[in-house]
């Protein structure tokens, strides 16, 4: 490590202002920035850590919306009662997120504002058409997420909360990379009041929706029906850990199987 600001500000208004200091860096559950920082990818001069701002954490249930606050670890989204009960797709996807101590210390929040083209949340939060609500707008998941660890936040804006309206039916499944436990590819479907919403994790630079599996699964929510949609490898990533086409043939496979889920 190296010499920097530690703050850990009581207040949302104070993390703001705090965040908003040239060379600031935000510290949520610190499992991606923690290590960045010991392998010098990143050196911020200031640590603004929100571990001490009660009101961002937690889960209530807002007429017909869930809504988790961005401190929310993701050990509470996988155990609350609320969640299980509402979308049990998304308590699901969080009790595989990396392993013990990830979800105890991991946060939705920092996932979403990291954006890890493998990450889970991510892929939730896109088919289940959330909103992200931050310290100054609400911004829609289709307009949130915008590649390569990039997203919509503006310098010193945090994202405060999540709000998932019900779904109809979800259910998320990714084939996991053995080593990270990261998605080699994963993929969230969803049936919601806005049609259905297939998004993928871990195919290349971003989470990102498939247009043709939506088009499909909108005629007819069954497996055979994802099963006749050809996934254009064109566009996906390959590296050591897979090829472009095995992770096309992923997306289908794990999309019938996510179907079946959803629908069991």
């Amino acid at each position: 490590m190296y010499a920097f600001t530690f703050e850990r500000p009581a207040s949302l208004a104070d993390a703001q202002r705090a965040a908003s200091a040239g060379g600031a860096k935000v510290l949520a559950g610190g499992q991606t920035l923690l290590a960045s920082m010991k392998l010098r990818l990143a050196q911020p001069e200031t640590l603004v850590d929100l571990g001490g701002i009660a009101e961002l954490a937690g889960i209530r249930r807002e007429g017909n919306a869930l809504v988790i606050g961005a401190m929310t670890k993701h050990a509470d989204v996988a155990a609350n009662a609320d969640v299980k009960s509402a979308i049990p797709a998304l308590a699901e996807l969080a009790a595989g997120i990396g392993d013990r101590q990830v979800r105890a210390m991991g946060t939705i929040g920092g996932s979403l504002a990291n954006n890890d083209p493998a990450a889970c949340y991510p892929a939730g939060v896109l088919a289940l058409n959330a909103t992200i609500v931050t310290t100054r707008r609400k911004i829609a998941a289709d307009d949130f997420f915008q590649g390569l660890f990039a997203t919509a936040l503006n310098d010193g804006e945090l994202i405060t909360s999540v709000s998932f309206p019900l779904a109809k039916r979800a259910a998320y499944i990714k084939f996991k990379q053995p080593a990270s436990r990261f998605a080699l590819i994963g993929v969230c479907v969803a049936q919601t009041d806005s049609g259905v919403r297939v998004a993928v994790t871990g195919g290349g630079s971003g989470v990102f929706r498939h247009t043709g599996l939506e088009q499909a699964l909108a005629k007819s929510f069954t497996p055979e029906a994802a099963a006749g949609v050809k996934v254009d490898a064109g566009e996906l990533s390959s590296d050591l850990h897979a090829s472009a086409a095995y992770r096309a043939n992923l997306i289908s496979v794990l999309t019938q199987r996510a179907v079946v889920k959803a629908l069991g």
